[in-house]
């Protein structure tokens, strides 16, 4: 096997999902039409915030990154493991695995801070009604965006480059389908207490704090239900506020599940099984949680298929 400075491995090998191969095809097919749904319905949900006007507010602003953020962050483990699976190799070079690591790291720690600013965009619609469209700014909402994909970037980068100063000699096969932090600093010969320490602290930021963030953004909106009357606006408000939760639940659930309790080194198995619910399910579910739980999303959507009808019919009258 090649060597080099950094790492006396030049590839990796995953060993995938623990599932039978006379079975391979058909979770192949599963897999493909889950990330073709995740794709389809996210860029679906983008669609619409872009072309119906009365969608141009800060919720579906934070909505639609979030929709791109849940495309990019499946984009980054399924094709690799469906390539894997059709071919039957299961390499990933050691760049490669660094570079999905990385991106890995990123889009999800994006999707924790859209979901926040998310929780406050609904906690400002709710308890400070009369003030929505003052503090929720074009420009605070751009900033919210922007210090989300900094503090991304920062997390992502962080963790990859710390990685990168680990050594990694003898056995090189990676059980999980595909490269993430916790199994590649079990695989390492270096000390990874500074890379552990960096986990925790940084995993107090970005999934921790942001949690907490939402929680108590939902608290406030909780007391305010209770003792306002309940006027049309909030009425509306809250009609979205329960797609916010289910996504808030499928996120943090999965990633509790896996990071917070995680198996014995003997049986891996479940954590590989919360991995494909977090990577792959939950992204998909998005699309779906807010399109059947959303008036304003079903509105938008029948008001484009409308506006699809009309134009058939004109062009099928000009063709006579």
């Amino acid at each position: 096997m090649k060597k080099d400075n950094q790492s006396s491995v030049s590839e990796f090998l995953l060993l995938g999902l623990p599932m039978w191969t006379e079975k391979q095809g058909i979770y192949y097919t599963l897999f493909l039409a889950i990330y073709l749904t995740t794709v389809l319905g996210n860029l679906l949900i983008i669609l619409l915030i872009r072309l119906d006007s009365r969608l141009h507010t800060p919720m579906y602003f934070f909505l639609s990154h979030l929709a791109f953020t849940d495309i990019s962050f499946s984009s980054v483990t399924a094709p690799k493991m469906l390539m894997n699976m059709q071919t039957q190799s299961q390499s990933i070079s050691y760049a490669g695995c660094i570079s999905q690591l990385y991106f890995f790291l990123f889009w999800g720690d994006l999707d924790s801070f859209l979901l926040t600013s998310m929780a406050y965009d609904r906690y400002v619609a709710i308890c400070h009604p009369l003030h929505y469209t003052t503090i929720m700014s074009q420009n605070l909402c751009f900033l919210l965006v922007i210090v989300s994909w900094v503090l991304s970037c920062a997390s992502a980068l962080l963790h990859t480059l710390l990685l990168t100063r680990l050594s990694f000699r003898g056995d090189n096969a990676l059980p999980h389908f595909f490269c993430d932090l916790s199994p590649l600093l079990k695989l390492s010969s270096s000390d990874t207490t500074v890379n552990e320490l960096v986990i925790f602290t940084v995993g107090v930021v970005v999934i921790t704090l942001p949690l907490i963030c939402i929680l108590v953004s939902y608290g406030h909106i909780g007391a305010t239900i209770l003792k306002v009357p309940l006027t049309k606006g909030i009425c509306k408000a809250l009609s979205t506020c329960g797609s916010h939760l289910s996504v808030v639940s499928l996120y943090y659930g999965t990633i509790i599940g896996l990071y917070f309790f995680p198996s014995s080194d003997d049986s891996n198995d479940k954590d590989v099984t919360v991995a494909v619910l977090y990577t792959l399910v939950t992204p998909m579910l998005n699309p779906f949680i807010y399109s059947l739980r959303n008036r304003d999303m079903k509105g938008a959507l029948g008001h484009l298929l409308n506006k699809g009808l009309f134009f058939h019919h004109v062009e099928h009258c000009f063709s006579y």
